[in-house]
């Protein structure tokens, strides 16, 4: 009786902050400004396709970009000494201490037409390169800010991987290439799926990033959903379609890599 007694704040709180929002949303998607239902909303979604095209290519790219430098870095670090790990874990944290709008004007600061970027690469003799306010300079915004969020699930599975199996597996003559092939990475997916999910969600939803590095020049689905309800296009009836198609793409996208996790769990036998 007390325990339910206690997650009535919790309760509270989900329903004004999470359920009631999204009502909301589902009520302004369907209906027009004097409140008749209409299915429009969604219908006039199609001249946006090329902004849900780029969404999610550049969430994509910035995902597998991320998959590629995390998951080298996650299982070197799995491998060393505490007292190094828990050193380069802080490290790898450090940047989330701060804000993340510093963090992407320090890329500004970097990737600008004369930024540190590309005075380094006058000094050495090199031609400059034009990434400011293009899909690159977003990618790499994405990446840089979403990294640790690849990094950490895969570095908590590899870790916890009892280290008999490792011996096990040397002990029937398989090699460190065949160890990790066979063994650490089908263990370590679950962690792989949970970076994926927490880097791809953020990643196609962003607008700051795509507003500050893209100059309002590589629009994302979350600048269109921002102009929808603070702009000067002001239709938050287009904006909530525009969010709730969003949502359902993720939520699907969600199930799909969780019921891929579970399949490949029960092929390795955990």
């Amino acid at each position: 009786m007390k325990s339910k007694r206690f997650s009535i704040p919790y309760i509270i709180w989900m329903a004004v902050f999470v359920v009631a929002p999204i009502i909301l949303v589902i009520v302004y998607a369907f209906t027009t400004s004097n409140g008749t239902p209409t299915l429009e909303n969604f219908s006039a979604m199609g001249r946006f396709m090329p902004v849900f095209t780029r969404s999610f290519r550049l969430a994509f790219f910035s995902t597998v970009i991320c998959i590629v430098i995390g998951y080298p870095v996650a299982y070197i670090l799995s491998k060393e000494g505490q007292r190094v790990q828990r050193l380069m874990i802080m490290l790898i944290m450090l940047p989330m201490w701060m804000n993340f709008l510093l963090r992407t004007y320090a890329w500004m600061s970097i990737l600008e037409n004369t930024g540190l970027l590309n005075r380094l690469l006058m000094s050495i003799g090199l031609p400059q390169l034009r990434i400011i306010n293009t899909p690159a300079a977003v990618v790499i915004g994405m990446v840089y800010n979403f990294l640790p969020f690849m990094i950490l699930p895969i570095y908590s599975v590899i870790v916890k991987i009892d280290r008999s199996l490792y011996e096990a597996a040397q002990d029937l003559g398989a090699n460190a290439l065949s160890v990790f092939r066979k063994l650490v990475v089908p263990l370590s997916l679950p962690g792989v799926l949970s970076g994926v999910m927490m880097v791809f969600v953020p990643a196609v939803s962003t607008f700051v990033i795509s507003q500050l590095l893209g100059g309002g020049m590589v629009m994302m689905l979350g600048d269109l959903i921002e102009m929808q309800f603070l702009g000067t296009a002001y239709n938050p009836h287009l904006g909530s379609a525009i969010a709730l198609v969003m949502m359902v793409i993720v939520i699907v996208f969600m199930y799909v890599m969780n019921r891929f996790g579970e399949g490949e769990e029960k092929a390795v036998g955990l």
